[in-house]
C-alpha cells in the first residue's frame, strides 16, 4: 500500500500540471479569439467611421459648388414656394 500512496501524490501533481496547462491554453486561445473579434469591429467601425466622414465631406463640397456656382440655386426653392402661394392668394 506505501508504493501505492507514493505514486498517487505523483500522478496527482502531473493530473494537475497537465490541467492547468490545458486551462492556461485554453484560456489563452479564448482571449486571443476575443482581441481578435474586438480588433475587427475596431477596424470595422473605423472604416465605416472614414467612409461617413468621406460622405459628410461630399454634401459639405456639393453645397459649397452650389453656393458658388450661383444664388439661382438657393432661390429655386424660395421661387417655387413664392409661385404657389402668389397664385393661391
Amino acid at each position: 500500500m506505501d508504493s501505492h500512496d507514493s505514486e498517487d501524490p505523483k500522478q496527482n501533481t502531473a493530473d494537475m500540471t497537465a490541467f492547468q496547462a490545458f486551462l492556461i491554453s485554453w484560456l489563452y486561445h479564448l482571449q486571443q479569439s476575443r482581441f481578435q473579434t474586438m480588433s475587427e469591429s475596431i477596424i470595422a467601425k473605423n472604416i465605416l467611421l472614414f467612409r461617413i466622414d468621406e460622405l459628410e465631406q461630399s454634401i459639405n463640397d456639393l453645397r459649397s459648388e452650389m453656393g458658388i456656382e450661383g444664388s439661382a440655386s438657393p432661390s429655386l426653392p424660395s421661387k417655387s414656394n413664392d409661385g404657389p402661394d402668389q397664385g393661391n392668394q
